[in-house]
């Protein structure tokens, strides 16, 4: 399968619109009449990252241009929720990940939109906890603590990069366990009555296999999966997007269809090894899959971290 590369946010590239900021990490979602992404990043570069907004015109079909950051009369971008909203939890390592789900909760009675997101209590390189934001017909809230943290010996103490689907009266979360620090990453699969509380987790994937994200849409009648691998010394061919499909969100890797790559780590300036892929459609062609990720590229500043967190999207014909 073969597509096309679309840059969207460059902190350093005033064509995209960023103006230095720093935003990834996208859920894309159909709400309140147009398209609308959920990001993570910096406004300015510099401490705890924080939730953002974009969005297509109103009405106007999904697309990898167009899109717009939310911004004040001063042109700052305006968070979700203040920082002076942060718990214990997400407060200094901030906000990241996030991941949009509207679903019914069983305990309240009532159907929800929550944002799903890890959050870390000392510093942006975790060990994190997941939590949400949920709208209250009015704005975005946050909730005091975490709902999901880490529990199970293989989860070495630390989960992140939610992907949440409600489906079938059940909650299910697909998220990353462990930490880069000690190169250990292994998914798991969550499942709970009412997103709160989760009652069954499972190894999803084994760590030699290095999935990163694994996000879940529906299509028709069955479901689609795209998801990244974390490029291995040994084996860098296996590194970048993969695609994969299921009758039914199974909670293991076996489950689902034999992945197909889609998209692998060659250095195309202004991206090299794609993450943190987020899938969406467009109602009228559903064939054709837009495929949110992030990318970095060197940015020859030197220093401890010389580089610099980009946007792009992948529109690609997927199987029908």
């Amino acid at each position: 399968m073969h597509g096309s590369e679309t840059k969207i946010f460059d902190p350093n590239d005033p064509a995209t619109g960023s103006n230095g900021a720093e935003v990834l990490d996208a859920s894309v979602v159909w709400r309140a009449g147009e398209w609308q992404m959920v990001l993570a990043g910096q406004a300015h570069q510099v401490g705890a990252p924080q939730l953002f907004t974009a969005a297509l015109a109103p009405g106007v079909p999904l697309s990898a241009t167009g899109w717009q950051l939310a911004r004040d009369a001063s042109g700052e971008l305006i968070p979700l929720v203040p920082p002076a909203a942060s718990g214990a939890w997400d407060g200094d390592g901030g906000r990241h990940c996030p991941s949009y789900v509207r679903g019914f909760d069983r305990n309240a009675g009532r159907e929800v939109e929550r944002i799903y997101y890890a959050g870390a209590s000392d510093h942006a390189w975790g060990p994190y906890s997941i939590g949400y934001l949920e709208w209250d017909g009015a704005s975005w809230q946050a909730q005091p603590e975490p709902v999901f943290r880490a529990t199970e010996e293989w989860e070495r103490g630390s989960v992140f990069e939610p992907n949440v689907l409600y489906h079938d009266g059940k909650w299910l979360m697909w998220y990353v366990a462990g930490s880069h620090q000690e190169n250990y990453l292994v998914h798991g699969c969550a499942e709970s009555r009412d997103g709160r509380e989760w009652e069954t987790r499972t190894l999803f994937a084994p760590a030699e296999m290095r999935i990163f994200d694994f996000c879940v849409r529906r299509r028709g009648d069955g479901f689609e999966a795209v998801f990244s691998r974390i490029a291995e010394a040994a084996q860098p061919e296996q590194a970048g997007l993969w695609w994969c499909h299921a009758t039914q969100p199974g909670s293991r890797l076996a489950d689902w269809s034999d992945p197909v790559q889609i998209m692998n780590c060659e250095d195309k300036g202004w991206h090299s090894g794609p993450f943190k892929p987020s899938l969406a459609f467009e109602e009228q062609t559903r064939r054709r899959a837009f495929i949110f990720f992030d990318g970095t590229y060197d940015t020859g500043t030197g220093g401890p971290f010389p580089y610099a967190f980009t946007l792009g999207c992948l529109e690609i014909d997927l199987p029908e």
